[in-house]
């Protein structure tokens, strides 16, 4: 059982004013049978309303307007929470694809979450499963058998993926993080079969040097009728352990994205993410990143190219 205490914070910074910012938050910690939020408060610039909701997954939602001219915002989320299991392998299921025929039936958000995405590469990831004989095999076994391929066969690379990165471009170029790598994993599972979700969160770093400790991070929980939901992180080859801290599950990324939002303005937008993670033995770590984001419509550039023109 450990208790951490994360600082997740968010800079939104503007060159030239902007205004109408609308933004929708993901930044809450899930209470489940082994992770307990025992504090959270959440801080945003400028002390705006914020409207609580519960979306279709179940995760808690807050949304906000920032109304007034601005050149930045800065979002902070403020967590203590406890996370008290250490699973590192599931228990022995020997539950099939076939099995799971009754449970999807009856609930459409398992059957939902079975539906692989439609992509142009759709060949590759069938001729994976081939590869790994997965007829008949317990689910549990498929599901390690898909984690352990993508971790063999895809380098861990920041810097040159983003989140409109498609499934098709990482199958390409064989390279990523670990959101690339549990879009990858979902196609897998998915086309198999097999009911899979998104999951947002954190791994906080002990003495195991995973990849990805310290900052956002993204994986893979499948489901089995007994044993529920369970964790694999691709990024690591590892189910998930007591320092996998969970936010927000999902369909994908779009569903679990920490902060979305649109504004009014014509203006360049950086975005920088800071994770501070404290221990209750006093330990500390700090990552912060700039965030690369997708591209500015050719129309937006040249407006604002203009503006910086009758600047000089």
């Amino acid at each position: 059982m450990a208790v951490f205490k994360i600082v997740h914070t968010t800079k939104y910074q503007y060159n030239w004013p902007i205004k109408e910012s609308i933004n929708e938050i993901r930044l809450f910690p899930h209470n489940f049978d082994n992770q307990d939020v025992l504090e959270y408060k959440l801080v945003i610039t400028s002390d705006p309303e914020v409207d609580y909701h519960q979306d279709y997954y179940g995760n808690r939602v807050a949304n906000f307007n920032n109304l007034e001219s601005h050149q930045e915002m800065i979002i902070e989320s403020n967590m203590l929470v406890r996370v008290n299991h250490s699973l590192k392998i599931p228990n022995i299921d020997n539950t099939t694809i076939q099995d799971l025929e009754v449970e999807k039936n009856k609930n459409i958000t398992l059957l939902r979450l079975c539906y692989p995405e439609t992509i142009l590469k759709q060949n590759e990831i069938e001729a994976v499963l081939k590869e790994l004989d997965i007829a008949n095999k317990p689910i549990i076994e498929i599901a390690q058998l898909c984690n352990q391929y993508i971790f063999t066969n895809f380098t861990y690379t920041k810097g040159i993926t983003n989140i409109e990165t498609t499934i098709d471009e990482i199958l390409e170029i064989k390279k990523g993080v670990c959101q690339d790598f549990a879009n990858v994993l979902l196609q897998l599972l998915r086309t198999a079969g097999i009911p899979s979700r998104y999951v947002s969160g954190y791994i906080c770093p002990f003495t195991t040097g995973l990849r990805g400790e310290g900052a956002t991070h993204a994986w893979v929980e499948i489901y089995t009728p007994n044993q529920g939901w369970l964790g694999l992180d691709p990024t690591n080859n590892i189910w998930t352990m007591g320092n996998h801290v969970k936010l927000a599950v999902g369909r994908n990324f779009h569903d679990c994205t920490p902060i979305k939002g649109t504004f009014k303005g014509i203006a360049r937008q950086t975005l920088s993410v800071s994770v501070s993670i404290r221990y209750e033995d006093g330990r500390h770590y700090e990552e912060i990143n700039d965030v690369m984001q997708g591209e500015i419509p050719q129309e937006i550039k040249e407006q604002i190219s203009y503006i910086e023109q009758q600047q000089q």
